[in-house]
């Protein structure tokens, strides 16, 4: 277990939470929620040591040993499977073969594992970390987004894994199904104040919600209360009889002071701007779309299919075997090596991709990046879609190169909502969101007339979106016409 007493830190003179008193019991596994910005990161570099507090301390027991998911990435080892096992020693030394498990369950075939392990991506380079975090065994696990580089098939197996961890967890994601599905007690930081609940984040947020509301009703009733009397001390305070009384009610209201009513949240709030379609042809039409990196080895072979102006439709599958350059042949962004990629000339889309996020300008503002995208439009909009995103006029001052992932995500969409569409092409939004902003994602998706395009691994937006599916899976791509949960109980996964 692990304590921390009266911890407090701050940046550059603004506190980011103070007097925090948590304790993390044995065998609790946590799900930590909170808005970005909240401090959740801070809280956990805290804990590695990676930052000193201001004030408080943390009580971590003597030969305690605490994990944590590296984003930085140093290999030492000639294949991946020497990496990962490269953690065992002494009485562990022979235990490579759970090395070779944890990496099988996240998606490396045994070829795979003796590749070196630089040739692999940044997202399959992350998993390699992951894997060697795993194998570690420690006291306890620090996991911060580690669904963000993981397929389907990795995060049902890290579900039944931390299922069945035995020790202490902490866990950060902006995948609510995956956080409720692990986890015993949840951890909140709301205005920078702690609250540890047992159970999982059900409800959590809607009862801090019930619970201001009430706060705030109290404090008008009161202020209403303190006027009446205010001006009765001051209709009658200056009239000997009643100075008494005034002076008993003077120091009622020293004593109970002023609260003042809780300032509001700003929430990700927005819609997609639509622009009517009214053709009664396809938005899209693909026929016998071919393209490969190697010849010997077809990432896309013989697929077609169509958009329709209302379909929701979900790219699915393992990471690698296409999805997000199925969205670049449709954008432009590659060319095919033969099949068409045929857009009706009336259809507009609005096309989020990891690949748009890194081209970002780091020295621009958040206001003149998302202003860039259509430089005619006039200011007022353009600092509405701001503050639709959560800048506010000081915070669309920032520059880019010092936001979050989960800022820069919001900057991205904040440009897609300057330009009317009719198709959103979507990949993986998700990724370093909040629970909050997912969940304003989602309705967003929803409410949106047009049709949808959106690699995603979250299970839950499958369900609540999917009218048809892309799915690449046993060494093919294939359509689905239904749900998700069609697709689970008529064909299921065969890549398993």
């Amino acid at each position: 277990m692990i304590k921390t007493q009266g911890l407090e830190i701050s940046f550059t003179g603004q506190h980011i939470f103070k007097d925090v008193d948590v304790v993390i019991n044995k065998k609790e596994k946590v799900g930590f929620i909170g808005r970005n910005g909240s401090g959740k990161s801070t809280f956990l570099k805290l804990i590695l040591g990676q930052l000193e507090p201001d004030s408080g301390e943390i009580i971590i027991p003597k030969g305690y040993k605490i994990g944590h998911l590296e984003q930085h990435i140093k290999f030492t080892h000639d294949t991946v499977l020497d990496e990962v096992t490269s953690i065992l020693t002494g009485d562990r030394e022979y235990e490579g073969w759970k090395g070779e498990s944890i990496l099988t369950g996240l998606g490396f075939s045994y070829d795979e594992m003796m590749k070196d392990p630089k040739d692999f991506s940044g997202g399959y380079q992350v998993k390699i970390n992951l894997a060697k975090l795993l194998l570690d065994e420690p006291n306890m696990l620090l996991l911060d987004e580690p669904t963000n580089y993981l397929d389907i098939h990795s995060i049902r197996w890290l579900k039944k894994f931390l299922n069945d961890w035995r020790q202490e967890l902490i866990l950060i994601t902006h995948d609510r199904n995956f956080m409720n599905s692990v986890i015993s007690h949840t951890l909140n930081i709301h205005r920078g104040i702690f609250k540890k609940t047992s159970g999982n984040t059900e409800n959590v947020m809607e009862k801090i919600l019930e619970e201001e509301e009430i706060y705030n009703k109290t404090v008008l009733n009161e202020s209403k209360k303190r006027e009446k009397t205010e001006e009765w001390i001051k209709r009658f305070g200056s009239k000997a009889s009643m100075a008494s009384r005034a002076q008993s009610k003077v120091k009622m209201l020293e004593k109970n002071g002023k609260k003042e009513k809780l300032a509001a949240i700003v929430n990700l709030d927005f819609k997609f701007n639509y622009l009517p379609y009214t053709s009664k042809e396809n938005l899209l039409n693909i026929k016998k779309l071919n393209f490969y990196y190697n010849e010997e080895n077809y990432l896309i072979k013989d697929v077609s299919y169509s958009i329709k102006k209302t379909d929701k439709i979900c790219v699915i599958g393992k990471n690698g075997t296409g999805k997000s350059t199925l969205l670049k042949l449709v954008t432009k962004d590659l060319l095919p090596k033969s099949g068409d990629v045929n857009l009706h000339q009336k259809t507009q889309f609005g096309y989020f991709g990891q690949m748009n996020i890194d081209r970002l300008d780091p020295n621009n503002s958040v206001y003149q990046e998302i202003q860039s995208y259509v430089p005619e439009m006039e200011e007022t909009k353009v600092r509405q879609v701001c503050g639709n995103m959560m800048f506010s006029s000081r915070l669309s001052s920032k520059h880019i190169k010092v936001l979050s992932g989960g800022e820069k995500s919001r900057v991205m969409l904040g440009k897609i909502l300057l330009k009317p569409a009719n198709l959103l092409m979507l990949d993986e939004p998700t990724n370093h969101l909040d629970l909050d902003s997912c969940e304003s994602l989602l309705e967003a998706i929803k409410a949106f007339d047009g049709a949808v395009m959106m690699v995603t691994h979250d299970e839950y937006f499958l369900k609540e979106i999917a009218n048809k599916l892309i799915i690449f899976d046993d060494d093919k791509v294939s359509v689905f016409e239904g749900t998700y949960e069609d697709f689970l109980s008529k064909v299921g996964w065969k890549d398993e």
